[in-house]
């Protein structure tokens, strides 16, 4: 049985263009990795829980963001592991903001370093950045690609 994460894209306009929020997965074995690591806020649900429910929760917690308003679905995707990643976006007349200097961040144990038998703690986020759709094509995990499409068929074009 495939896990199953879901996410909020979240995403503005602004002088430079349509803008939107990623997130650097923290812990040292993702601190030397930056093309092809970010992604939208997500997080793993149980079965018995609303996907949508789950992405404002995981949203919440790794941006300490909290999303209110009406979201539209942009689907799922398979990522390469199996993971099923389900994600939404804010509809169009309700354009969220987010200042990345404000991220707060649960945290995580593990081991670290491997085999030393010490746990050290993570943010589970260590970042948060507003990419044009240029720049979160390269950010951004191959397997969640279709999601930055799915967006811009959704939105209105600029005048």
């Amino acid at each position: 049985m495939p896990k199953h994460s879901a996410g909020i894209l979240i995403y503005r306009r602004g002088p430079p263009g349509l803008q939107v929020l990623l997130v650097h997965p923290g812990g040292p074995l993702w601190a030397k990795k930056d093309l092809a690591a970010w992604s939208l806020p997500k997080g793993e649900y149980p079965a018995d829980e609303d996907p949508l429910s789950a992405a404002k929760r995981e949203l919440e917690e790794e941006t300490g963001f909290r999303a209110e308003g009406n979201f539209v679905s942009l689907g799922e995707v398979k990522q390469r592991g199996g993971k099923i990643v389900a994600a939404f976006a804010h509809q169009a007349a309700f354009e969220a903001d987010f200042d990345p200097a404000n991220l707060r961040s649960n945290t995580f144990s593990m081991e670290w370093p491997p085999r030393s038998g010490r746990q050290a703690e993570f943010p589970e986020v260590d970042r948060a950045a507003w990419f044009t759709i240029p720049e979160a094509r390269e950010k951004i995990l191959d397997g969640q690609l279709p999601f930055l499409d799915r967006l811009l068929a959704l939105l209105p074009r600029p005048e």
